[in-house]
């Protein structure tokens, strides 16, 4: 060995970790997830584990349901954008609808952060964007991970995931069980792709129509890039009225998968969804992208959400109070088929 590698002293620095950088971050993350924090938080955060107390005068008989997940593809155009807020809001809305479909209170959250190499403003821009999510969804931010990762990300680019745990009374569940041919399905409308189909939105886009992230594309009437990076919407609160008021026999989310794949995750032995074509407005990025690669109706329906973000079954009798409770709200909402009876537990489109 040469006489003057003897003498150098390899850090972590050396390898690409900055372990000062990520510790002046973490102070900032800190700050962020406290403004969250409510009177069940135990402790703060940066010990070995999150600490929060379960409400039992809130909570009688107490289910806790969790999900976790993460942002995908949408990514890339976070970073050929530089837009890094929207992607934590992302993360926790599509976490939060999970468990609110099954009646769940959402109560707190962590997330992971990975990247090759930590740049302090992109990460305050991620957790700012949870952090004000976890506040507008009532849960709060208590933990997570931040991973400095040489050589794993390419310069610029992270990873973004995280877990929900919220909690609902056992006799309060809603778990479609309770659906019955015959129940009405209403649709709520999306935002835009909310979380999911990105990689063949972004093929369709930027391969096959050539499109910049910044372009305008006159066909959906803005720039490719802000069509994409539309913030998936939060149902929380809508779910909350629909649950309280006792108007829903069962909730989907529709992720990846689609109606086809997610509507009939609810559904019970000896039914099936009839689902009727064009009964909403699909949103027009969807009808760009179908244009732009000749996608199949099929292909379409089990990718994207098609403008439809989440789907309830309201039973028949309860319809009309259904509807008067939404339009009270100022809750959009469109009637898009019935549930039937059926072999197998699919949706049928008419």
């Amino acid at each position: 060995m040469p006489e003057d590698s003897k003498q150098k002293h390899v850090t972590y620095a050396d390898a690409g970790v900055d372990i000062d950088t990520g510790d002046r971050a973490k102070e900032r993350i800190k700050f962020l997830a406290q403004k969250t924090f409510n009177r069940n938080v135990l402790g703060g955060i940066g010990g070995f584990g999150a600490l929060f107390r379960l409400d039992l005068q809130r909570f009688k008989s107490p289910i806790l349901v969790s999900s976790a997940d993460g942002v995908g593809t949408k990514l890339k155009v976070a970073f050929e954008l530089g837009l890094h807020h929207t992607v934590g809001q992302d993360l926790v809305n599509h976490c939060v609808n999970d468990v609110a479909v099954q009646g769940a209170t959402p109560l707190f959250f962590l997330d992971y952060f990975a990247c090759g190499k930590l740049e302090p403003a992109v990460t305050e821009d991620v957790v700012t964007g949870l952090a004000d999510a976890c506040k507008a969804n009532g849960c709060a931010l208590i933990g997570g991970e931040t991973a400095q990762m040489p050589g794993f990300y390419a310069d610029g680019e992270y990873d973004l995931a995280g877990f929900i745990v919220g909690a609902v009374d056992r006799d309060k569940m809603v778990t479609g069980q309770a659906i019955k041919p015959g129940d009405v399905l209403i649709g709520l409308p999306s935002t835009g792709l909310h979380t999911n189909g990105y990689s063949l939105a972004r093929k369709l886009l930027f391969e096959v129509g050539g499109y910049k992230p910044t372009q305008y594309v006159t066909a959906i009437k803005e720039k490719a890039g802000a069509a994409l990076m539309k913030v998936h919407r939060s149902y929380l609160h809508v779910i909350q009225k629909l649950v309280t008021a006792g108007m829903t026999s069962g909730m989907a989310h529709i992720t990846g998968g689609g109606i086809t794949e997610n509507l009939p995750r609810i559904l019970p032995k000896g039914t099936a969804a009839q689902v009727e074509l064009g009964s909403w407005p699909v949103l027009p990025i969807f009808e760009h992208l179908r244009e732009l690669g000749q996608v199949s109706q099929d292909e379409m329906m089990r990718t994207f959400n098609m403008g439809v973000g989440l789907i309830a079954a309201i039973p028949a009798a309860k319809f009309t109070r259904a509807k008067s409770l939404l339009d009270r709200a100022e809750e959009k909402f469109f009637v898009i088929g019935r549930v039937v009876k059926g072999e197998q537990r699919r949706v049928q489109y008419t």
